[in-house]
C-alpha cells in the first residue's frame, strides 16, 4: 500500500494520505494521546450544483433544488433501520449535514471506533430508497423548509445572498423549496447518487489517535467501487459583478430589527490563492469592524449593536462574499456608518499596526483550533475541496503582507457592491 505523508515541521503535524484505485482520498491526521476521535466522509457535492454534466456524457442534467438535502436525510434510512439509532447504540455521536457545497457524513466517539468506522463506511455506500420512504421524507423536508421560513435569521440570511446574486443557485435555500422537492423522485435521486458519491469525488478523513495503516486497511476493503472516473462538469449561470439588489426589506414578529449586509467579491481563486484572499478580507472585517475597532465601540455604546453583531466571510471558486450582521434599532444607520469608515480608511490609509497586532492574533486563535479534533475536521473538508490543507492556513499567516492586505481592502471594499437586508418588526 503505497502511503504518503505531508510533514508540517513548524506547527508538529503530519497527514497521512492514501489514493484508493477508485479516486477516492483517504487521509489521517493523527494526534497522539487525544481520546476522542472523528471520523468523516465527504462529497464534493451541495446545494448549488443542481445542474451538471455526468463523466461521459454530452447533455447536461438539471434536477431539482434541495435534491442534496434530500439525498443526505435519505441516506440515513436503511433497510435494516435507523444509522442514527445504530450509532449511538455503539456509543457514537453521528451527525450530517449538507452545505452550498459540501455534504459530510460524520460520527466521533472515544470508543469502539472500528464498529463506527465500518458502519460509516457501509452506510454511505448503499443508498435504500423506495417511493413510500421518499414520499414520508418529502413531508418532513416539507416542514423543515416552512419551519425556517418562519425563522427571521434564516430569511434575513437569504434575502441578503439574494440581494447579492442574480443568478448564481447560492442564492436558493439549501432545502430547496415546497415546490421543488414535490419534483425529487427516486431515478433522480439515484442519478444524483451516482454521479456526486463515487469515490472520485469524495474523501474519507480520519483524526484522532488512530494508525494510518489500520484506517487505510479498512478503506482498501470497503471500497465496492474500483475505478476512477472523470470530473464531473458543474455548470453555473453567467453572474454579473454587480449587486442584485442594493437594499432588501421584510416584515415579521421581531422584536427588533436584524439585518446582514456585506460586499460581493470576485470569484475564480484556489488552493492557496483562495486561503490567502480568505484570510486578507477576514483580517480586513477585523480590523475595520471587530470589537478592538473604534467603530465597533462607537456603535455598541450609542446602542445601535448588540452581543448578536458578528461578521464572516465566504468564499468559494465560483462566488465570495462578506457578511456583517446582528440586531440593531437602525440597520441603515448601522450601513451608513461601516460606508462612512470604509471610506475614510480609503483616504488616511490602512493602520500597519493595527495590521500587525490583528495578524497576530489570528494566528494565535488558528493554532488554538488545532487542539480540536472536530475543528480540524471540519476546516480540513472545507478546504480540501478549494484545492488546500487545513494546516497550510500557517504558511498564509507567515507570509501575508501589509501591502497584499490593503490591495484586498481597495478591491474587495467596493461601496457599489455592498447590500443590505433587514428584517423589521410586524
Amino acid at each position: 500500500m503505497d502511503i504518503r505523508i505531508i510533514e508540517y515541521k513548524n506547527l508538529n503535524e503530519k497527514i497521512y494520505v492514501y489514493e484508493h484505485k477508485s479516486g477516492l482520498s483517504a487521509f489521517v491526521v493523527p494526534k497522539k494521546g487525544y481520546s476522542k476521535k472523528f471520523a468523516t466522509y465527504a462529497t464534493n457535492y451541495g446545494s448549488v450544483n443542481s445542474e451538471f454534466i455526468i463523466p461521459g456524457e454530452n447533455n447536461i442534467t438539471r434536477v431539482p433544488e434541495g435534491i442534496a438535502h434530500f439525498l443526505e436525510h435519505k441516506l440515513f434510512d436503511q433497510e435494516d433501520g435507523s444509522i442514527m439509532d445504530k450509532f449511538s447504540e455503539l456509543g457514537a455521536d453521528p451527525n450530517a449535514y449538507t452545505g452550498f457545497n459540501q455534504t459530510v457524513y460524520l460520527f466521533s466517539c472515544t470508543d469502539r471506533f472500528n464498529e463506527n468506522f465500518n458502519l460509516l463506511l457501509r452506510f454511505v455506500q448503499n443508498p435504500y430508497l423506495t417511493d413510500e420512504s421518499i414520499e414520508k421524507e418529502r413531508g418532513i423536508i416539507g416542514q423543515e423548509i416552512k419551519m425556517y421560513q418562519d425563522h427571521p435569521d434564516w430569511r434575513v440570511f437569504f434575502n441578503y445572498l439574494g440581494a447579492l446574486y442574480h443568478n448564481m443557485p447560492v442564492k436558493i435555500d439549501i432545502a430547496g423549496t415546497i415546490e421543488s422537492i414535490s419534483k425529487i423522485d427516486k431515478k433522480t435521486l439515484l442519478t444524483c447518487y451516482n454521479t456526486f458519491y463515487h469515490p472520485s469525488n469524495m474523501i474519507i478523513l480520519v483524526v484522532g489517535d488512530v494508525d494510518p495503516d489500520d484506517i487505510f486497511n479498512k478503506v482498501e476493503s470497503s471500497i465496492k467501487t474500483k475505478e476512477s472516473r472523470s470530473e464531473i462538469k458543474r455548470i453555473f449561470p453567467q453572474e454579473p459583478e454587480t449587486v442584485n439588489e442594493k437594499y432588501v426589506e421584510l416584515s415579521m414578529p421581531v422584536s427588533t430589527p436584524q439585518f446582514q449586509m456585506g460586499f460581493k467579491d470576485k470569484a475564480g481563486f484556489r488552493g492557496k490563492a483562495l486561503l490567502e484572499r480568505e484570510v486578507a478580507v477576514d483580517m480586513l472585517l477585523e480590523m475595520i469592524v471587530g470589537k478592538s475597532s473604534e467603530l465597533y465601540d462607537s456603535l455598541y455604546n450609542e446602542g445601535l449593536i448588540n452581543s448578536t453583531f458578528s461578521f464572516d466571510y465566504m468564499i468559494e471558486e465560483d462566488y465570495a462574499h462578506s457578511i456583517i450582521g446582528g440586531e440593531s434599532k437602525d440597520p441603515i444607520k448601522v450601513r451608513d456608518r461601516i460606508a462612512a469608515q470604509i471610506e475614510n480608511i480609503k483616504a488616511k490609509g490602512l493602520d500597519r499596526s493595527v495590521f500587525e497586532r490583528i495578524k497576530r492574533s489570528k494566528y494565535g486563535r488558528f493554532l488554538r483550533q488545532l487542539n480540536s479534533v472536530e475543528n480540524i475536521s471540519y476546516f480540513f473538508i472545507s478546504v480540501y475541496f478549494k484545492g488546500a490543507y487545513v494546516f497550510d492556513y500557517a504558511q498564509i499567516y507567515d507570509k501575508i503582507t501589509f501591502e497584499y492586505v490593503n490591495e484586498v481592502f481597495n478591491d474587495h471594499f467596493d461601496l457599489e457592491k455592498l447590500a443590505l437586508s433587514v428584517v423589521k418588526p410586524v
